[in-house]
This record gives structure tokens, sequence and C-alpha cells, in this order.
């Protein structure tokens, strides 16, 4: 007797049958698979599950046969909301500028591990815009991130993937690093010395504490507590591309919280720091580089002044990132500065 609707009968040897279509052909005729149980509700039960792996199954091929361009699409979108705008916009970069140019036209039913590894590696050789050579290690191992995190998102989204990225990495290049000598930091702490401003005192402040130029520019006044002479490092600031289309300008300064939580960080400052600071403290509110509250230096421009100072007081070319280096090596006999 069978149950109607449902394609569940009791067959002549006392078991329960269930069918269910499994497939069907290039013509279109259905294919049907068969379930059996000691009784209907074992039946009905198993029926269901069938049904239910059939249509995973439809949605896993139907999205097997979508291009890597449109996963990359989703992943950025899905991406979105558990990242900081500065994360984001340099996936956007990677995704857009190199990786959606070379490999978003494949069906991702394509996209194997063989074809990733000679991407990556063509990336190395001559990936640069311009066309003048490799990109940078770093670089490729950025984007290498974002095709493994874009696999991993397929795998929940269940996506059929056909490639094993966990043993392709790139190796780090070999870089030297611009440490300022103790001569280049003597003639810098007495060009800033003379006719101090505020662009000289944020110059010799990350001299003698550390900070990066982005945590610099974002620092308040109220960041600086005079009485028990620290720091207090809670953000920073950037520039970064605008991912809104129908944005006027292609980026935009941002001011967030540090690269990582371990950068959220107390400085003791020196004595003769804290007394540089007295003279030109201000309103909390204030940004630190130029006592405004409203307006701020961004990295760019600081970066400029540095050059500047750099020329002036006769030392080989550096960037801002180098007044880091020395405190960073003496903090390192004691991590708590870090």
């Amino acid at each position: 007797m069978s149950k109607k609707g449902e394609n569940i009968y009791k067959r002549k040897d006392g078991r329960w049958e269930g069918r269910y279509i499994r497939l069907r052909n290039i013509g279109g005729k259905a294919e049907y698979g068969y379930i059996y149980g000691k009784s209907y509700a074992e039946v009905k039960k198993k029926l269901m599950n069938a049904k239910v792996a059939v249509q995973l199954h439809a949605e896993t091929r139907e999205k097997s046969l979508g291009t890597y361009g449109q996963l990359l699409d989703d992943w950025l979108h899905s991406s979105k909301i558990t990242v900081k705008d500065s994360t984001y916009a340099r996936y956007t970069h990677l995704v857009q500028k190199h990786i959606k140019p070379h490999l978003g036209y494949l069906q991702f039913s394509q996209l194997t591990s063989q074809i990733v590894e000679d991407f990556i590696v063509s990336r190395l050789k001559a990936g640069r815009l311009d066309g003048q050579g490799g990109l940078a290690p770093k670089t490729v191992t950025d984007i290498l991130t974002v095709i493994k995190s874009t696999i991993g998102y397929a795998k929940c989204s269940n996506y059929d993937v056909c490639c094993n990225l966990k043993r392709l990495s790139v190796k780090k290049g070999d870089v030297e690093m611009r440490v300022l000598t103790h001569t280049e930091q003597a003639a810098l702490t007495r060009t800033v010395l003379d006719n101090m401003d505020l662009y000289k005192f944020g110059v010799l402040l990350s001299l003698y504490t550390g900070i990066r130029i982005g945590e610099l520019c974002a620092l308040k006044w109220e960041d600086i507590c005079l009485p028990d002479s620290i720091l207090r490092i809670r953000k920073t600031m950037q520039r970064i591309q605008e991912t809104d289309n129908s944005a006027i300008h292609k980026t935009k300064v941002v001011i967030t919280t540090p690269k990582s939580k371990c950068s959220v960080r107390v400085i003791p400052l020196p004595p003769f720091i804290s007394d540089i600071a007295r003279q030109f403290s201000t309103s909390p509110q204030a940004f630190l580089l130029n006592g405004d509250s409203k307006r701020f230096v961004e990295p760019r421009t600081m970066q400029n002044h540095f050059k500047s100072l750099v020329a002036k007081c006769g030392i080989e070319k550096a960037n801002f990132h180098a007044l880091r280096h020395p405190y960073v090596k003496h903090a390192t006999k004691n991590k708590s500065l870090l």
C-alpha cells in the first residue's frame, strides 16, 4: 500500500520502499534512486535526507560551473563586514588589479593547485603593474593569502573545490633595513632641537619611542599623560583606496585601531621628551602634530617633512620607519617597551 504523494510503498516482503529523483539525463528524463526500511517512518526520514543531498549536490554543481571571478566578488562582499576598512581596501586592490585579470575568467572547477602555483611564480617574476619586473614577496604572499581565503570560503559555501593550497607558500625576500647610526641619530636630534616646532617634536618623539608614522599622525594630546610621563598608542592613521565607486576621490584617510592587539600599548617617555611636550601641550582633543582638533597631518605629509629634515642634517636618505629601528633594538632587551 502506498502513501499518496510521497512515493513510499510497502512491499510484498514487508519492507517499505521510497523512491526519489536522483538526477535527470541530458534528455531531461528522470533517473530514480531507492530507499528501503523496516517502517514507513524510517523510509520517510531516509527519503528526506536523500532529497536534501540531491539538492545540495545540484547547488554545488551549479556553483562549480561559475567563474572564479564571481567567487572573488562573493568573498569580497562577505569579508567587508568582518575586516577593517584598510584591510578591505587592500583585499579589493589585490583582487581587482592582480588576481581577477589573470584567474577571474576561469571556471571555478578549472582552478587547480598547479594553476595557482604557476600564477604565484609568474607574479614573482613579472607581476608589477608597470611591467618592470616581479612583485615583492610580501605582496605575492598577500595575494596567496587572498586566494587561500577564497578557497576556504568556497568550501564553507559548498563549492566543489578541486585544489589544495596548504603546502604552497612564498619565500620571504631579504630586505635590508635602513638603520640610523649613532652619528646620524645625533645629527638628526640636533636638527630637530634647533628652532623646535610640532613637526620636529613628532620626529623626536618617534625616535625615542619607536612609534610608527601612522600612530604619530593619529596622536592627540589626550594620549600623552605628562604627570606619569607615558604615551598611550590606541589608534593609527593611513590613506587607503576608496572602494565606493560613487566616491569623488580615489583614496581616503582613515583613523582606526592599530595593526595588531600588541600595537595597543603604553610607552614610557624620557624626561627630556616630557619637558618639551609640556611646552607644546594644548587641548586634549587636538592632534599632536598641528594642535588642531578638526584638521590633521596625514602620513604622506609627515613623510615629506621628515625627508626635508634628513636632507637638512646631511645624512643618507632614509624613510620615517628608520626612526623605529634604534628604539626597537633597545626595546628588545625590555619587551614591555614594545
